[in-house]
Order: structure tokens, then C-alpha cells, then sequence
């Protein structure tokens, strides 16, 4: 039985979309960043964390934890507090090459495996009228970094170096390749 821990929509359908079958437990962890971590040990650290919170409860089960975060110029950008933060991000990201990294982690009765994800988003300047239309959505909400790549931010964004799937939150090709390492596909 695989588990997914604390999942986000877009995590649920691209791993339905892989053909997985999985339920979703939340995780309930501090997601506070300690001093001096850096981002990858942050979103690595996030992932093993959830994975092994849910673990404790289910540890016959495979648990899959996951966590993305946008980084910009040192600065870690996680899901906005409110529409003004969102805008900030955005102004942030215009104009500007930005990194993506999803910690996934995979727990089993027997081993854990781990890894980071890293894909690189160039953004085009964001035009005035565009930013107010999306900030008016509220699509930037709940999502790393204020924006998701498969929808109106699209417009903003030429080209990505890396995973396409992990700026959509998660990066499903390591996915599959953790799950085969700890023999749980």
C-alpha cells in the first residue's frame, strides 16, 4: 500500500495521472526553516519528515513525503501568506532566472530513500495588467513562489531547464525511480 503524505491536488493527479494508486494522509510537521539550512536540505529534510510522521502510524505501509519550494536570488519563496506577499514574489520572479527544488522521500518497513529535484524557470517580464489579472484569481495562493506553471503564469515563462513536472510540484520520473529502488513498485 503506498501513501502519499500531506498532498497538494496537483501532486494527487499527476500521481493518479503515472497510473499509481495511493491514499493521502496528512503530516502534520514544522515546516520551519532552521538556520543556516539551505534550500535543498530544506525541501529534503520537509519530505523525509512528512513521510516519516505518517510512517509512525501506518509502518507496514510505503510512504511517499514530498515539499517544493522556488528560490530567487538566496531567497526562498514558499506559498504566499496573502496577496500582497503574492505580488512581492511575482515582482521578485520577473525579469529573472529562478530554481525549483522538490524533496521527495520514500519510507518503507525496511529502508529509506531520498532525493532533490532541481529545474531551473526562466521568467520574461511580467506585464502590469498581467500581474493584477492573476493576482485577482487567487490561483496564487497556494502555490511555492506565488505562481503554477500550467496555467496563466505560462505566459511569463520562455523556458525551464529540468523536470517540468517537478515545478508543477512534483517530479514524477524520480518519483517512480525511488519507488523502484526501495522495490516498492
Amino acid at each position: 500500500m503506498l501513501i502519499l503524505a500531506s498532498a497538494s491536488p496537483r501532486r494527487r493527479d499527476l500521481l493518479t495521472q503515472a497510473g499509481l494508486r495511493f491514499d493521502v494522509l496528512p503530516a502534520h510537521i514544522d515546516e520551519t526553516l532552521h538556520p543556516n539550512e539551505s534550500p535543498t536540505a530544506y525541501v529534503q529534510r520537509l519530505a523525509l519528515e512528512k513521510a516519516q510522521a505518517i510512517h509512525t502510524l501506518h509502518p507496514k505501509a510505503t510512504i511517499l513525503g514530498a515539499d517544493t519550494t522556488v528560490v530567487c536570488e538566496q531567497q526562498i519563496l514558499n506559498k504566499p501568506t496573502d496577496l500582497s506577499d503574492a505580488e512581492r514574489m511575482l515582482r521578485h520572479l520577473s525579469n529573472r532566472v529562478h530554481q525549483v527544488h522538490t524533496g521527495i522521500a520514500v519510507v518503507t518497513p525496511t529502508t529509506q530513500r531520498s532525493h532533490v529535484e532541481t529545474t531551473s524557470v526562466f521568467f520574461s517580464a511580467i506585464p502590469e495588467d498581467d500581474l493584477a489579472n492573476y493576482l485577482s484569481t487567487g490561483d496564487s495562493l497556494d502555490k511555492a513562489g506565488a505562481y503554477g506553471i500550467q496555467g496563466y503564469a505560462a505566459r511569463w515563462i520562455p523556458r525551464i531547464e529540468g523536470d517540468f513536472f517537478n515545478v508543477m510540484g512534483l517530479p514524477i520520473a524520480a518519483v517512480l525511480q525511488l519507488l523502484r529502488e526501495t522495490r516498492s513498485l
